[in-house]
């Protein structure tokens, strides 16, 4: 449960269609193995937007080496908290994501390439977040987070092929390349929280820019278990970055 169920958080973010008025952010995330601190992957993101409003956009990630591994298209076009996406991890086959939106989320995945696809249905309802759309949820939310309010919302966890009550909360205040920043804690709001590690995400207080992750990764290592991770948005590429991905594209 705990190696698949928070891998749809990562607020790893985004090929679409033109947009009128588009806008084209291009950045990278760095990502460690949270307990050894060793490099493991880089992520490559392009997010477009339409008058201010993240639309949907493409995200891609590549080992210490410049080999890609994985690949995820993101629309949130129909919603901007659940967003149309699909994930693929290019080593094993893996697949998830939605591929429908309506009263209910058409949710797909597959272990294993030329294994079946998998499938369910759940209900929408109201707070409701899945994939990279929590990060527009808790945009959506920032001043009653800041405010000190506790936030129930459902998670959808394609990977898991279901849906799950989660809690967020604004824990502390820090520092972020010298900077003022917050650390917000996500975790499962039931009995699920005793077995699944909470998540810890740093925001930018002024911007609402996600500057830190950590907890479980859409990237799993050489035995197909995602990894536990931490991901800095940093301005400048660390020292131990692959110098082949830069600069961005």
């Amino acid at each position: 449960m705990r190696t698949s169920l928070l891998l749809t958080l990562l607020l790893s973010l985004l090929s679409l269609p033109a947009w009128a008025d588009e806008q084209v952010l291009r950045f990278y995330g760095y990502a460690y193995d949270l307990k050894s601190n060793r490099y493991l992957y880089t992520e490559v993101h392009q997010q477009h937007l339409s008058d201010g409003r993240w639309v949907g956009g493409t995200m891609t990630y590549y080992d210490p080496q410049g080999r890609r591994i994985g690949f995820k298209t993101l629309d949130f076009a129909r919603d901007p908290a659940i967003p149309l996406y699909h994930l693929t991890l290019d080593l094993t086959g893996y697949e998830e994501g939605i591929d429908d939106i309506g009263d209910t989320l058409s949710l797909f995945k597959r272990h294993a390439r030329g294994e079946p696809l998998e499938r369910a249905s759940v209900a929408r309802g109201d707070a409701t977040a899945a994939d990279s759309g929590f990060h527009a949820y808790i945009r959506q939310h920032f001043a009653e987070l800041m405010a000190g309010q506790t936030l129930n919302f459902r998670l959808v966890a394609a990977g898991n092929l279901d849906a799950y009550k989660f809690r967020i909360r604004r824990i502390d205040d820090t520092r972020f390349e010298d900077a003022p920043a917050v650390r917000l804690k996500v975790e499962p709001d039931s009995l699920l929280r005793f077995v699944v590690d909470p998540l810890e995400l740093t925001y930018d207080p002024q911007s609402r820019k996600l500057l830190e992750y950590r907890g479980i990764s859409n990237i799993h290592d050489s035995s197909g278990n995602p990894y536990t991770v931490r991901i800095d948005y940093y301005r400048q590429p660390p020292a131990d970055a692959p110098k082949a991905l830069l600069p961005l594209p």
